[in-house]
């Protein structure tokens, strides 16, 4: 595929982001990684949170193949995603004061347990509290965003802050503010984003960190498989059994 065409230009946006994290970020996909073996060890839970399209990459490590069983996805209403109508009203929810603490005070949190919050910009109230109070909990959490954002756009959270000022491990994901990789002459907008293929491997490359590190330590990482391979099925059963006070998507 040429690089002079907009896929191959948009793929190799992609490609050079996935090598600057790979390259930039390895110290802190190794701290993570080893923060959520840590978590598994000691009996703690595993949470991942993101809103808006920042969702996405926190869902893609839950209930997956090939992932740590542990993962649970902490959902707000109305920001998972684009799961209501009209959509606008996700991004607006980002931006409610106090939305954050309601969810963890309703939600099976507890200290010694790890949080993952993705969040692009890190600037909206709901990331920034999710964080903050989490950590307030005794949570451990580990943000994901684009650190330059916070040195070219402003918080919207009361206190000036951004996700990354209130983590325990910050991952970058590199991703330009505005987050469009490709410009055309005759097109007034840039175009093609980037985050969720940055964001998403960015998680398997910790949950992978994690996975080995547990088993270096001689512990089985709690794997799922797929179901469509045979005996999926059975293999997931008995990982839901043996840890079925730290899986919440099956409740």
């Amino acid at each position: 595929m040429s690089e002079r065409t907009p896929a191959g230009r948009y793929l190799d946006a992609a490609i050079g982001l996935l090598r600057r994290v790979r390259d930039e970020e390895a110290e802190a996909i190794a701290a993570a990684g080893t923060l959520l073996a840590d978590t598994v060890a000691g009996g703690g839970r595993l949470f991942a949170f993101g809103a808006g399209h920042s969702s996405l990459a926190a869902q893609d490590v839950v209930y997956r193949a090939g992932g740590l069983a542990l993962m649970n996805l902490l959902a707000v209403p109305g920001a998972v995603g684009v799961d209501v109508v009209p959509a606008t009203l996700g991004s607006a929810l980002e931006r409610v004061d106090g939305l954050a603490g309601a969810v963890l005070d309703s939600s099976p949190l507890r200290s010694g347990d790890a949080l993952i919050v993705v969040s692009l910009s890190g600037r909206n109230a709901l990331p920034v509290e999710m964080a903050l109070g989490a950590r307030a909990r005794g949570v451990k959490v580990i943000g994901v965003t684009s650190v330059a954002y916070a040195a070219e756009t402003t918080s919207r959270h009361s206190s000036g802050t951004f996700l990354k000022d209130h983590c325990d491990l910050v991952l970058d994901s590199k991703i330009a503010v505005g987050d469009a990789e490709l410009t055309l002459d005759g097109v007034a907008a840039p175009f093609a984003p980037a985050s969720t293929v940055v964001t998403s491997a960015l998680l398997q490359a910790v949950l992978a960190t994690a996975a080995s590190t547990l088993a270096d330590r001689g512990i089985e990482p709690p794997l799922l498989r797929s179901g469509n391979v045979d005996g999926g099925h059975e293999w997931n059963a008995r990982v839901f059994e043996q840890y079925a006070d730290r899986i919440f998507y099956r409740h």
